[in-house]
């Protein structure tokens, strides 16, 4: 991304040091990359799409109505309906570090399309079939699948190679199906009101967190609680969640397992793996580092640290 940034700062101008905007387009598409020199408050910015922002430097504190100021940092993105406000407070912008974001603006009748095949593709028995980006802003965190996407995205709109049209074209449809699939998850997962109970994905869920260190849950076993076909179970689960079925039941487990080293800092790995629903330690400690980037015994290191 830093090669790319150069790049970018070769071609662009610099004509204010607040929010110094570039703009790269496509025939549906534009990418912004604004640019802020300068501390700088209650900067307003709306935009007549829909967007998803990334930050690429720098820190800036957003205020959207409907949710509470929060810190956006590198690596995060806020996805933004069309004509919605955003206030901006950026409190560690210099000319040696500037804060750098980027906004992905998509012509919206591009994203409905796209929608409705990801609709008719995750349509289960006439159920979820609806799934959309509505009128509220969503603020993401630690998406790998959309921060990737978003590097390509931004590095195929700076280096315009010949095939950019088409490039683009795939990696935009890609990144509408997984901010989709990364709406229906936290929709499904956090079902407060119930409405997805009765569905049968939602039956699946329900029942993981019910069962959860259950070492005899298998996709065969929530294939038969979703009266589907193994095969049919694994397709329509990872399509509407963008997750396999057994890579959603590792990641609850882990995240029970973090609880537990929590409350219970004595516990060995061994004791933790198995309260966890872990057959063996190994396999615990592999989907550990694999989802938290570090062993089991540095997180426990890490949160002892922090009582001092």
């Amino acid at each position: 991304m830093n090669s790319l940034l150069k790049q970018h700062k070769h071609n662009r101008k610099l004509t204010t040091l607040v929010e110094n905007k570039t703009t790269y387009n496509v025939e549906y598409a534009e990418l912004n990359v604004f640019e802020t020199h300068t501390a700088a408050e209650k900067i307003s910015l709306i935009f007549d799409f829909p967007v998803i922002t990334s930050m690429l430097s720098g820190k800036k504190i957003m205020h959207i109505q409907g949710m509470p100021s929060f810190d956006f940092y590198p690596g995060e993105s806020v996805v933004m309906p069309s004509k919605k406000e955003m206030i901006i407070d950026f409190p560690i912008a210099t000319q040696d570090a500037p804060t750098q974001c980027l906004a992905l603006g998509i012509d919206p009748e591009k994203i409905n399309e796209i929608i409705e095949k990801f609709n008719n593709n995750v349509a289960i028995e006439n159920e979820n079939n609806n799934w959309k980006i509505d009128n509220y802003a969503s603020h993401l965190t630690n998406n790998s699948d959309v921060n990737d996407l978003i590097k390509r995205l931004t590095r195929t709109f700076i280096l315009n190679n010949k095939s950019k049209d088409i490039l683009l074209d795939l990696m935009i449809q890609e990144l509408i199906v997984r901010l989709l699939q990364t709406k229906a998850k936290s929709l499904i997962v956090n079902d407060y009101n119930k409405i997805f109970s009765d569905t049968r994905i939602g039956t699946v869920i329900k029942y993981i967190k019910e069962n959860l260190t259950n070492k005899d849950i298998t996709v065969d076993v929530l294939a038969q609680k979703a009266y589907m076909s193994t095969s049919h179970f694994h397709k329509k689960f990872k399509n509407t969640l963008g997750i396999s079925p057994i890579d959603y039941i590792n990641a609850e487990k882990i995240k029970f397992s973090k609880k537990l080293i929590k409350e219970n800092k004595h516990l060995r790995i061994s004791d933790i793996a198995f309260k966890s629903g872990f057959n063996n330690t190994s396999y615990f400690n592999r989907q550990f580092k694999k989802m938290e980037l570090m062993t089991p015994h540095q997180f426990i290191k890490s949160i002892n640290s922090e009582q001092y």
